[in-house]
């Protein structure tokens, strides 16, 4: 069964070629870059369904490479680095990557993050609604679009998949643990700041002012809600 085409973007040739045969022989067709100008050469030939990308590459770096696929859609990436520096994974996150390991990491767990994040990509919310509308905000499940007073918002994968999973569970509190688990597909302790980042980050797209959101709630020493109607 062929899952979905991957970009490996690793200038460490054994490691690219163990994740390869990895991937492969789950069913995912991959292609390789070594150096961040291979990357963007290969994306410039058409998009693939999610990018592993290396912060700490030749030529042109991980980040930058990052910075230059958000520039031209919102095709999910995972960052790879040998780094476990929070302001490296924050930056990563910022920049708009999905989400995150740093080296070494479980092959059986890369996996299951990759089709948790390809999963949520094409997955229409957990209510089996087909459209959301609240106030100036409308989500629409099935085109995965979100307009914002009139105005369509470019959302990431992992934002939009966060997003909708919150509106199509309205007044219902979430944690950050569960939030991770029901988004991201699983719970790290030290991963909890994504959930964080990724909430600020819808805030200043789809709220009219972020510091007081209206649709995304924070319910302090709780976690997260969706506004209800």
């Amino acid at each position: 069964m062929m899952y979905g085409k991957i970009l490996l973007v690793e200038d460490e040739k054994t490691l690219a070629k163990a994740l390869k045969f990895s991937l492969e022989k789950e069913g995912f067709k991959v292609d390789v870059a070594y150096d961040g100008e291979e990357a963007l050469q290969a994306l410039a030939g058409g998009y693939p369904d999610l990018v592993i990308l290396d912060l700490m590459l030749p030529k042109i770096d991980g980040y930058e490479v990052c910075r230059e696929i958000r520039r031209r859609s919102d095709l999910p990436i995972i960052m790879l680095t040998a780094r476990d520096e929070a302001i490296d994974k924050i930056l990563g996150l910022e920049l708009g990557a999905d989400d995150y390991m740093t080296k070494p990491f479980n092959t059986r767990e890369l996996l299951a993050r990759i089709k948790a994040i390809l999963r949520r990509t094409g997955q229409g919310g957990a209510s089996g609604k087909k459209n959301i509308k609240l106030g100036d905000l409308e989500i629409d499940l099935i085109k995965h679009k979100v307009v914002v007073r009139g105005c369509e918002v470019s959302l990431t994968s992992k934002q939009y998949a966060l997003l909708s999973f919150l509106a199509s569970n309205p007044g219902r509190v979430y944690s950050r643990e569960q939030l991770l688990e029901e988004v991201w597909g699983y719970v790290s302790a030290s991963d909890l700041r994504t959930v964080d980042v990724h909430i600020r980050h819808l805030r200043e797209k789809i709220e009219e002012h972020p510091a007081e959101p209206s649709y995304i709630l924070t319910v302090w020493g709780a976690g997260y809600k969706f506004r209800e109607g």
